[in-house]
């Protein structure tokens, strides 16, 4: 995107932020009208265009988007349990069609029949349920799941107080930054969002930046369908996600962090804001910070509907009020990223380990897990298990003790699962007992870990709907930058759902083989490079009920 629109929009400042003043006037109808556009890009000075092409990329902007009341889930573990059409249903007894649109995903994958109204979560499988909560609002919103260790409780531990939190502060901030850069190290934690990329590189990439200003920001926008393990640190262990931003802002001469948070999880947002509200009148956060001399400010963006701000350089370009596409890179974040300043990006997860390792060690954490993967690892477990909830494993535990031994099993027969979100791996059943959940054990095995979602596959569950569906997300959450992407994914739709709803038509498997690759080696980013593994999962361990689709 434009330089000239970047250094616009940073001349406002992060407080000043046009998508959130976007957001928050959208708030009441769905959109942004057009009289809001035009007097924001007069005054953002960013041209009536790209203010048009922001407000209408998002889903809880767009003009489509006016009106609309509830949403139903249509993520992949909803779609799976079969209960969204009851849902759909239900709450067109109360609210025309017209007035329902759809979210992915509300991260209630422990119990599915999800939706959102009136600015709230909820999960109901009965028509009686949803009229109540249209009706009267009698149902609470707050949901409950189960939270369980089997290790050293790094992120799933109870909350030792603030007492303690501000000794940890003031601890660590007595330190040296290049001291709290080496802990970080020493723990060789990597990123707990997709790739594992170690975090101690990015810091010190961007230390090594030369710049009057750099940026942590916690990606609270990995949308992963069947992942909740980011909400339940938000909104259970806040003061886990904020200390780590003020420890990897520390080490990197960092004054501002940024969380940017999922609309879909409106709770988070609010909890993470007075979590952060207290820390500012403890004197935890804010200017000189305990008497150190060093300021440490936090700044919340609120979302707006979009999986592919999940993709770190698309959700700089959205905080800063642009059109939300992929980045070309190098430059990486960690040189030129925020406003185009040294930006150091992280997952709610990785982020909130920064607790654990300032709190013991950076060595001590090192001592969990593999060679390769070290420390601990949350697991989200949807509803098809006995013991659906977040578990938090050491890394190298064995995927038979998670699923069978944790979770309880299923409790349907299923045929495969999809770890690590939509661009995650589609893992055979009978593969349970080969892996481990470690980066190396799902890779190795041509699979991936990523976020360590688990979203089972029903037998009954036909195949080619689950692919049809992984094509259709990718389409509707593309970018649009990269050709692969914005074509390939549609394209693989259309063949997917010709192949399925057509008598005597088969896919040109060449064809197909030769457009997976294509996105593959093509696409700018994970989202078109990602969709084929999954396919090529399926497309090997489940031949013979898709060989009647292609030729």
């Amino acid at each position: 995107m434009s330089k000239n629109l970047r250094e616009l929009s940073r001349r406002k400042g992060i407080e000043n932020n046009l998508f959130n003043k976007m957001g928050a006037l959208a708030q009441e109808t769905g959109t942004v009208s057009d009289a809001d556009l035009k007097r924001l890009s007069e005054e953002f000075l960013m041209g009536d265009a790209n203010a048009f092409g922001v407000a209408t990329f998002y889903d809880f902007m767009k003009p489509e988007n006016k009106g609309k009341k509830a949403y139903v889930c249509n993520g992949s573990a909803c779609l799976c349990a079969g209960t969204q059409n009851q849902v759909q249903e239900a709450l067109e007894e109360h609210l025309d069609v017209s007035e329902i649109g759809h979210m992915t995903c509300l991260g209630r994958c422990h119990e599915n029949g999800a939706f959102h109204y009136d600015g709230k979560n909820y999960s109901a499988k009965s028509s009686v349920e949803i009229s109540q909560i249209i009706k009267y609002g009698m149902i609470k919103h707050e949901d409950n799941y189960h939270v369980e260790s089997c290790c050293a409780e790094t992120l799933t531990g109870k909350f030792e107080g603030l007492d303690f939190l501000k000794e940890l502060i003031k601890k660590t901030l007595k330190r040296t930054p290049e001291q709290c850069l080496a802990e970080v190290q020493d723990s060789q934690i990597r990123g707990r969002g997709g790739a594992g990329f170690p975090m101690g590189i990015k810091l010190k990439s961007a230390k090594d930046t030369p710049a009057d200003m750099r940026y942590i920001v916690c990606n609270a926008d990995e949308g992963d369908p069947g992942a909740y393990s980011d909400r339940y640190l938000m909104e259970k262990q806040p003061f886990l996600v904020l200390f780590g931003m003020i420890a990897a802002g520390y080490a990197i001469d960092s004054n501002w962090g940024i969380l940017y948070i999922r609309a879909e999880y409106p709770d988070s947002a609010v909890i993470i804001q007075e979590a952060i509200d207290k820390l500012v009148a403890l004197g935890l956060a804010g200017e000189n910070i305990l008497g150190s001399g060093f300021d440490f400010h936090f700044k919340i963006i609120r979302a707006q509907g979009s999986y592919i701000c999940g993709e770190e350089t698309a959700l700089l370009s959205s905080i800063e009020g642009q059109r939300p596409e992929v980045r070309i890179r190098p430059p990486f974040p960690a040189q030129s990223g925020l406003f185009g300043k040294p930006t150091v990006v992280n997952n709610v997860e990785t982020l909130a380990a920064l607790y654990y390792i300032f709190k013991t060690s950076g060595k001590e954490y090192a001592k969990l897990g593999t060679e390769k993967s070290k420390g601990t690892k949350l697991i989200s477990l949807d509803g098809f298990f006995h013991n659906p909830g977040i578990y938090e494993v050491e890394m190298g535990t064995s995927l038979d003790i998670v699923i069978n031994k944790l979770g309880g099993g299923f409790n349907a027969p299923v045929k495969a699962f999809h770890t690590g979100g939509p661009l995650g791996g589609i893992v055979p059943v009978h593969k349970i007992n080969e892996l481990s959940i470690d980066f190396e054990s799902f890779a190795n095995a041509g699979f991936l870990l990523g976020h360590a979602t688990i979203v089972c596959i029903p037998e009954d569950f036909p195949m080619i709907e689950y692919l049809e569906h992984l094509f259709e997300f990718t389409s509707v959450e593309s970018c649009g930058k990269c050709f692969p992407c914005r074509l390939g994914s549609k394209r693989g739709q259309e063949l997917l759902t010709k192949a399925r709803t057509e008598e005597n038509y088969q896919i040109d498997k060449e064809l197909f083989n030769d457009l997976l690759d294509t996105l593959e080696q093509g696409s700018l980013c994970a989202l078109g490079g990602g969709l084929p593994l999954p396919v090529k999962n399926a497309m090997m361990y489940f031949e013979d009920e898709l060989k009647e689709y292609f030729k």
